[in-house]
């Protein structure tokens, strides 16, 4: 009984249903599972492709960042690393 009481005290923060009901937040995983099998039928499940799971979760990641419009800031932030990892490094003699 202690590991549950834990568990419920320690997330009181997430339990807010009333609250997100009145919002009309989704508080179930139905929601979730449907844009997944969405996203995964859509890029992945076509007809004649065959992938790779590193290459199936790599398209699928680029897939999601995507349907969520992140896809503006995500090239920004990859631009970063790819020029940070061709700038030169000064070397001390």
């Amino acid at each position: 009984m202690e590991k549950e009481l834990h568990y419920f005290t320690s997330n009181v923060e997430r339990m807010q249903y009333g609250t997100f009901r009145k919002n009309k937040f989704f508080i179930g995983s139905g929601v979730i599972e449907a844009g997944c099998k969405t996203v995964v039928g859509q890029r992945c499940k076509q007809s004649g492709m065959f992938w790779s799971q590193p290459g199936a979760q790599n398209i699928l990641a680029l897939r999601a960042i995507y349907a969520s419009r992140q896809d503006a800031a995500f090239w920004r932030y990859r631009l970063k690393q790819i020029e940070a990892c061709h700038r030169p490094t000064s070397t001390a003699a």
